[in-house]
């Protein structure tokens, strides 16, 4: 087999690649049994190494949730992972044109070589039961640790359309497809990442569990919605949009929201990095990896503010606008927090002359990190009127049964003790019934 061949799918590295490479040594070595792999560098047999490759084969399925052929998903989940030239022109944008597109058909030709290979020979020499347990694997449907269950889908979905393709120009579109329908890596398969700080830099990581909230779960703040999904809009588009600051009471919506665009907004290229306080520092490094990919990002910073002693606003600041280095066009900032002006603000601030003697100076230092989030959006606590509609919202969309006048002044008692009035009481208290059978009376 000619995995050394490859041009543009070669960088190919870490088990996968080791993988990858003790599987093509068995496939042209196979008819001299006994002999050592060398590829491997371990000793053993030949026999040893494709066990070996069976455990690998079936750890994968275990860590990704693969079924179906597993060989076969491997071999898919390297072309949808490989971020190279070829793969990242594609993304979102679809087929390109240029010699390109010979070197990599030159690689998917060895693919294709890979996905036809013949298995027989090898199963009749060390064992056909091992190997069909790869080739009709059945899922124990456990959660995946690197792909939800949608991405894993999708790419075991891919694997069984390659088998139906005929030609390796047919491969090669399908592909293509599906990079221009998907992406490709982690940026491409995944909506929400997280940053790890370490010595190498910043690295993105992906969230593979993100909660399923869309805009109609959260009852009301109708105009709070379409300001923020206006900006949204306008951002995935491609045209004008401002970094948005969500301020207001908590538990009233305002991390549920960017949850919700996060999830809506996915199939039209758009992807969410949470980033700490603490992490500030390493934004400019997660900027330097995402300027140049056809996504658009969201920098999202949760329940933002300062204490009056924290300076790293002042780096905030100069990231979000004022650094010499232009923004690009594919990053926007949104956070959350339950203050409007996000550093603490003392009365000192104005009255203390004999410590600042320029004390508007002071006071403006302070708001100039809200100032610099073009849209601000504010979500206040619901009148108690609005706090009962969303129970009885909340209370319909989850089959609770209790007579809608007790179901009320539950909720009510509810409220007094749970943190007051706000959607986050309304849904514990839903939450509260589902888990007992105070609902059926």
């Amino acid at each position: 087999m000619r995995e050394k061949e490859l041009i543009i799918y070669r960088n190919i590295c870490g088990k996968e690649g080791k993988l990858l490479a003790d599987m093509s040594w068995l496939m042209d070595h196979y008819n001299e049994p006994g002999s050592a792999p060398t590829v491997s560098k371990k000793e053993g047999t030949m026999k040893e190494l494709f066990f070996g490759c069976i455990h690998e084969l079936l750890e994968l399925a275990g860590n990704h949730g693969f079924y179906g052929n597993l060989w076969h998903c491997f071999l898919t989940n390297l072309l949808v992972n490989n971020e190279n030239s070829y793969s990242r022109a594609c993304e979102v944008v679809g087929a390109v044109e240029g010699s390109i597109n010979q070197a990599v058909l030159h690689d998917i030709v060895i693919f294709k070589e890979f996905f036809d290979f013949d298995f027989a020979p090898l199963k009749k020499l060390f064992g056909g039961e091992s190997w069909t347990l790869i080739e009709q694997y059945q899922s124990s449907n456990e959660q995946s640790k690197v792909y939800n269950t949608r991405i894993r889908k999708r790419i075991c979905d891919l694997a069984e359309q390659f088998c139906h393709d005929h030609t390796p120009e047919e491969m090669k579109e399908t592909l293509t497809q599906f990079y221009k329908d998907y992406g490709v890596g982690k940026f491409g398969l995944h909506k929400a990442f997280r940053i790890i700080s370490g010595e190498e830099g910043a690295q993105i990581v992906p969230i593979t569990n993100i909660a399923h909230v869309h805009m109609d779960d959260l009852v009301g703040y109708a105009s709070q919605k379409k300001k923020l999904i206006d900006n949204t809009e306008a951002f995935v588009q491609g045209r004008k949009a401002n970094n948005c600051l969500l301020f207001g009471d908590a538990g009233t919506g305002k991390s549920s929201s960017i949850k919700a665009i996060t999830n809506e907004y996915y199939e039209k290229g758009l992807r969410v990095i949470e980033i700490y306080k603490h992490q500030f520092r390493d934004i400019n490094d997660v900027i330097g990896q995402i300027k140049n990919r056809n996504y658009k990002f969201i920098l999202y910073m949760d329940d933002l503010s300062f204490e009056d002693f924290e300076t790293d606003y002042k780096y905030l600041k100069a990231v979000i606008e004022g650094g010499l280095e232009k923004k690009p066009d594919n990053v926007l900032i949104y956070a959350t927090s339950n203050r409007r002006h996000l550093v603490r603000e003392k009365a000192s601030d104005k009255n203390d002359r004999d410590e600042d003697l320029h004390t508007n100076d002071t006071v403006q230092e302070k708001l100039s990190l809200a100032y610099r989030f073009g849209v601000t959006i504010y979500f206040g606590k619901p009148a108690p009127k609005e706090f009962q509609n969303i129970v009885r919202t909340l209370a319909k969309r989850y089959d609770i049964t209790m007579e809608e006048e007790k179901l009320l002044q539950e909720a009510n008692k509810w409220e007094l003790s749970h943190g007051g009035l706000s959607g986050r009481t309304a849904k514990q208290f839903i939450d509260y019934l589902l888990g007992t059978a105070s609902q059926k009376t």
